[in-house]
């Protein structure tokens, strides 16, 4: 089978279709048949006439060739007016797609833009397309989520570099800051502290409290301290009878007693007292302007200090290098994660019927819009392409593909113009001659 055949204009090309020297082969017998047809119309013509005089009923035969003959030039001349000169004449109004190429390319490219590329019929026909089962049935399909994924892991590196180059970290870093320093601290502490209160989990901690008091008086080197600060504080003569040892033992003793009765009743009054002093700090924190200055410049301090942003930076550099290593990896997490999360999507997607549909007017909206915005552009485009077909080949491109249409046309010319020839002939005998 030899290759097809395709004859390519300078610059775009043009495309003669496959079956390119079937359509040529069509077209010439076609052409030859009409020209064999308006030939045997003179011959018809001719002879008729020559012999009406002896045989009357050649004068319709006569009449009906002469006028088929007329209307056979007369459509000749029409088509082979589309696209050249007949007979190299310069007769105006002949060669009328060569000579009109830029007001066809124009009406052409106008031609789309109005009718094909109109908001309505294009809304329309992209509200024909489930665009959200599409999505959910390709991010749905396993091999195809894991292809997604790696694809993404492997833009991550990138990502990060252009991070790093552009100053995006300490942009992102310092408007981090700076959002955080306009949060007032007291009331953020003081809802918090409310929550927390509102459990009574404060009363856990202050459980745990006792419990380091207790490990506290428990310390050896703890005791020794405060037995030298007792013995400080004692006169001599107490210091002889070691009234510091007797003291301390019964203020350990005391203290341990109270906090094993304070952990195990959970209404005891110290923890009244804890709850009142929680309530009433709360409650400072949120209405007091001291606090509140206190807090913000707490704050200010904490956050400038240098060790702040070498936090951020070294969170930053630690995330990147797992990022990158981790993409890397052979059972990366990063993409399994991704891969599992494409595919879950997907699958919800297809189940939720409002998000599809929402989904699916998004996309119509989005690419109407872009359409709408671009089919100018689109026109244009058309023009252009056509303003720079080769005029020969855009000749022979459009009669190889509508020549023996047209051609067809010669053939009803000459009946057409035959049955009128021998009607106007049958009126003049009837009517005329007597």
């Amino acid at each position: 089978m030899s290759p097809p055949v395709q004859v390519l204009a300078p610059a775009p090309s043009v495309r003669i279709d496959i079956d390119a020297e079937a359509k040529l082969s069509a077209l010439r017998r076609t052409k030859f048949a009409a020209t064999a047809a308006l030939v045997l119309c003179v011959l018809v013509f001719a002879s008729a006439k020559s012999f009406e005089g002896t045989y009357p009923w050649l004068g319709f035969v006569a009449a009906f060739a002469e006028a088929a003959t007329i209307g056979g030039l007369a459509d000749w001349y029409a088509v082979v007016a589309l696209f050249k000169r007949p007979l190299g004449l310069p007769i105006p109004h002949t060669a009328i797609i060569p000579e009109n190429q830029n007001r066809i390319a124009d009406n052409l490219g106008r031609f789309i833009e109005v009718n094909f590329l109109a908001p309505e019929p294009v809304r329309e026909k992209l509200a024909e397309v489930d665009f959200s089962a599409l999505v959910a049935d390709w991010l749905a399909d396993a091999e195809r989520a894991a292809g997604l994924s790696r694809f993404v892991a492997r833009l991550v590196p990138q990502t990060l570099t252009a991070v790093e180059q552009s100053g995006l970290r300490g942009f992102v870093t310092s408007r981090m800051l700076e959002q955080i320093d306009k949060v007032p601290l007291a009331p953020l502490a003081a809802e918090l502290l409310s929550a927390l209160t509102d459990d009574r989990r404060h009363q856990k901690l202050f459980d745990e409290f006792t419990r380091v008091i207790g490990r506290f008086l428990n310390d050896e080197e703890a005791l020794a301290t405060m037995r030298e600060k007792i013995r400080e504080e004692l006169p001599s003569l107490f210091n002889l009878f070691r009234a510091d040892a007797y003291l301390l033992k019964k203020i350990v003793a005391s203290a341990g007693s109270l906090l094993d009765e304070v952990r195990a009743d959970p209404d005891h009054p110290m923890r009244a007292e804890f709850d009142r002093f929680a309530r009433t700090f709360i409650e400072r924190l949120r209405t007091s302007k001291q606090y509140a200055r206190r807090a913000e410049q707490l704050k200010r301090d904490f956050l400038a200090r240098p060790e702040m942003k070498a936090l951020a930076g070294d969170m930053w550099e630690s995330l990147s290098l797992f990022i990158e290593q981790d993409a890397k990896a052979p059972n990366s997490m990063i993409r399994a994660h991704l891969a599992a999360m494409f595919v879950e999507v997907g699958r919800h997607l297809a189940s939720d019927a409002q998000i599809r549909a929402d989904m699916n007017q998004g996309f119509v909206v989005a690419l109407s819009s872009f359409v709408e915005s671009q089919k100018s552009g689109v026109s244009k485009f058309i023009a252009d392409q056509v303003r720079r077909w080769d005029l020969g080949q855009l000749t022979r491109l459009i009669e190889m593909n509508i020549g023996r249409d047209l051609q067809y046309i010669r053939f009803n010319g000459m009946v057409i113009g035959g049955l009128a020839g021998i009607t106007l002939y049958t009126a003049e005998r009837l009517f005329l001659v007597n």
